[in-house]
């Protein structure tokens, strides 16, 4: 199906008034192109044809099966200066097969309302410090959206000795996962949480594109980390969720835990990030570190 003049109006194809910015659109046209190289024929019912150059789909396949314009489909996945309205962004998303986390991070790359966060939490209130040294012997910790840690208690320091010694500018739980060799690093199960944990941040990610803490985060973890290089040119979006963290103490092994975060409602943008121990021996490697601060606190040398 191809679109005339007055369609074009109507969904925000060519003709319509451009709103995204040169950043967002650029996002938004590679992870178009990420999740359709994705998607085989077959997967859609189309035979798969001889001598297939592109992976995946082709462009023209994608606008036959989301009923839109080829060169409209094609001119989004480009990056240019065009609008959707929801009901194409609704055909696009089910042509693509995007989950929920992935519909969403397309609404906000094109620019379609969908209640995006507050502002990210600046100052904390005192309230928010007592409920996090009340949860000792439980590692937990305060971040923003874009994973600054604000705050922690002491159990969470006893196993991230490295955020009580970090320069501010490090001081953020992607950067320590992702740079800090695996001598030092408390994340013993890194190689499985970290394609979720850069997934959940690009879900953040895509609410901020043209604010310059977000991209000089992102432009410093891919010129110092191949790791998160590799997993960010993915394109992979995901909601947070609770997930199973393995800690590597040097002084006291390995601690099991599941992590949870919650909202805090009185600092927009800022999250409770808790760390329950899922086994007995975990619990008591915790109390351990608690009881023994110089062998928390102490670190090998290089």
């Amino acid at each position: 199906m191809t679109t005339t003049s007055a369609e074009n109006t109507a969904t925000g194809g060519p003709l319509a008034r451009p709103r995204t910015g040169p950043r967002r659109r650029t996002e938004l046209a590679a992870f178009l192109r990420s999740r359709r190289e994705r998607i085989t024929p077959e997967d859609v019912g189309m035979a798969p044809g001889p001598r297939r150059r592109t992976p995946g789909l082709r462009r023209e396949e994608v606008a036959q099966l989301a009923g839109v314009g080829v060169t409209w489909y094609t001119w989004l996945e480009q990056g240019r200066p065009i609008n959707a309205s929801t009901q194409v962004l609704d055909a696009v998303a089910r042509t693509l097969r995007l989950d929920g986390a992935e519909r969403q991070h397309l609404y906000r790359l094109a620019d379609v309302p969908d209640g995006t966060a507050g502002e990210e939490a600046g100052s904390l209130p005192e309230d928010v410090r007592a409920v996090l040294d009340a949860l000792v012997p439980m590692p937990a910790s305060v971040v923003n959206g874009r994973s600054d840690i604000l705050a922690w208690n002491a159990a969470f320091a006893a196993i991230f000795p490295h955020v009580m010694t970090a320069r501010p500018c490090e001081r953020n739980s992607m950067w320590m996962a992702f740079t800090l060799p695996p001598c030092c690093n408390p994340i013993a199960n890194l190689a499985e949480t970290g394609p979720l944990l850069v997934a959940t941040f690009r879900h953040r990610y895509s609410r901020h594109l043209d604010e310059p803490g977000w991209k000089e985060i992102v432009q410093r973890l891919q010129a110092v980390s191949p790791e998160f290089a590799r997993l960010w040119a993915s394109h992979d979006v995901a909601l947070p969720q609770s997930g199973t963290k393995v800690f590597r103490h040097h002084a006291a092994g390995e601690i099991r835990t599941r992590t949870m975060s919650f909202d805090i409602s009185a600092s927009p943008g800022a999250r409770l990030i808790t760390c329950t121990p899922t086994d007995e021996e975990s619990r008591e490697r915790v109390a351990w570190l608690l009881a023994h601060p110089e062998a928390a606190a102490t670190d090998h040398r290089h």
